[in-house]
């Protein structure tokens, strides 16, 4: 396979065909990158970086309905959708401008032993080197700024492989920094196939890997890492939500629709196991199942559509054969459980599927929530935290002692109260811990992961 064909995930339609790169190139683009942070003659000084973010922010701002339209359609996301993400994408931009002023070391304190004195010390931040970053489909242009922008903002070159199913985002992204002025070799885009994206994390020159997708071939890359490189993985979860009997239940309803069906669930802190105290359980299931049946599904070019296809037909093969085999359990479909064609599934609420199922096992990374009555909160806390995924999650309650009791009590990296496990904005720290993930993600957190610290010590007699 010497090229890759950039399809419509809706209607299968192909929008592009793209070259892809081989081994030379790989090897080429490391080769760049590598030489550019050796030679400190050629590092950006952060008023150029700041000037050229600047200017890609600006060339965007003007651009938001054209990167709206790439992303729908390569991606499958709702325009409503697509739009919010190119506005975050420039806003991303944005926060790495602001925070290059932040990128600081510290005073180191001497004088305390004999051995000390006459001395001062301090630390700087440099650039870690040059990054790698592999990315996923599901935010084509959200994403990409996430994995590149920090890189470029505290001065290393990074080298960007978007995934094969929606790359015209990244491609268009790099087109605007080079319009804005970033000179060639700091931040490089590979279309790649997998042996040749492995040589982008095994390769000794490279000093830090962003990865973002499955926790198999995540965890996979991670054991093959040369030896010093720093890596964040960012991987799939299965987001559990508590909701107590005093729960608000009328706006929670609208959270958890929004929460549950974005992006037809492919977002890998959607909603997926609701647990709901056994008073409150009929009621919420009932309105839950209402509103998803009136969820629009459709072309995701279409302004009233609200969820769009899965990115692959298989997928949409594999939600349904979860559901069906959930169903074969006695598991009670409330709403949807069918496909509406090769490329969208209904969405789905399910009552009650037993803990062996596959929908209560594993990511759904599809269209299907899941409710569970409970009776006690420690025994829905307790089964929120029995999977290995440990991402974001949530609690709905009136009471300020069950919200800080169960915050304390699940096992997350961030749980929302009052709201759904998805929300997030992109200065906040963003990732998984156990099985989804390492490292943290948000703007500001990779800039600072992408840096390393030195320290200097000044001696004088006169200290």
């Amino acid at each position: 396979m010497n090229s890759v064909r950039v399809n419509s995930p809706f209607n299968g339609a192909l929008i592009k065909t793209l070259p892809l790169h081989d081994a030379r190139d790989v090897d080429k683009a490391l080769q760049v990158a590598h030489g550019l942070f050796q030679d400190h003659t050629q590092w950006l000084p952060a008023w150029q970086r700041i000037a050229i973010l600047e200017k890609a922010a600006g060339i965007m701002a003007g651009q938001v309905d054209e990167l709206t339209r790439i992303a729908a359609q390569e991606g499958g996301k709702p325009w409503a959708d697509s739009r919010v993400e190119v506005l975050r994408a420039i806003n991303g931009v944005r926060l790495g401008i602001e925070h290059i002023g932040q990128i600081k070391g510290e005073q180191i304190p001497m004088g305390q032993t004999p051995s000390s004195v006459n001395r001062l010390a301090f630390t700087t931040r440099e650039p870690i080197g040059v990054v790698s970053s592999i990315s996923a489909f599901n935010h084509p242009l959200n994403l990409i700024i996430h994995q590149t922008v920090p890189a470029i903002a505290v001065g290393s070159p990074v080298i960007i492989k978007p995934a094969l199913t929606t790359p015209l985002s990244c491609l268009r992204f790099m087109e605007i920094l080079t319009q804005a002025g970033l000179p060639e070799g700091w931040c490089q885009c590979l279309l790649v196939d997998n042996n040749n994206a492995e040589k982008l994390v095994t390769d000794e020159r490279i000093n830090y890997l962003s990865f973002i997708g499955s926790a198999r071939v995540g965890w996979l890359l991670r054991s093959k890492l040369s030896a010093g490189t720093r890596c964040a993985l960012e991987h799939g979860g299965s987001a559990p939500v508590i909701v107590a009997a005093d729960a608000d239940i009328e706006p929670m309803i609208a959270s958890l629709l929004k929460g549950g069906f974005y992006h037809a669930g492919q977002v890998c802190v959607s909603v997926q196991r609701i647990f709901v105290h056994e008073s409150l359980c009929d009621t919420v299931a009932e309105q839950l199942s209402a509103g998803a049946c009136q969820l629009v599904v459709g072309d995701p070019l279409d302004r009233p559509t609200e969820v769009g296809p899965l990115i692959l037909p298989r997928e949409v093969d594999r939600v349904e054969a979860w559901v069906d085999e959930a169903r074969q359990l006695g598991t009670t479909v409330l709403c949807g459980g069918h496909r509406i064609s090769d490329t969208c599934y209904a969405p789905t609420v399910l009552l009650n599927p037993p803990d062996r199922a596959s929908v209560s096992r594993l990511e759904i990374f599809g269209p299907v929530v899941c409710v569970y009555s409970y009776r006690h909160r420690h025994e829905a806390i307790r089964r929120a935290n029995a999977l290995p995924y440990a991402f974001q999650a949530s609690v709905f309650t009136s009471d300020l002692d069950t919200a800080f009791d169960t915050v304390r009590q699940l096992n997350a990296t961030a749980v929302m109260v009052n709201d759904h496990t998805a929300f997030r904005v992109d200065w906040m720290p963003f990732g998984g811990r156990d099985s989804s993930g390492i490292g943290m993600g948000g703007i500001p957190y990779s800039m600072h992961e992408m840096t390393r610290e030195k320290l200097m010590v000044i001696k004088s007699n006169v200290l």
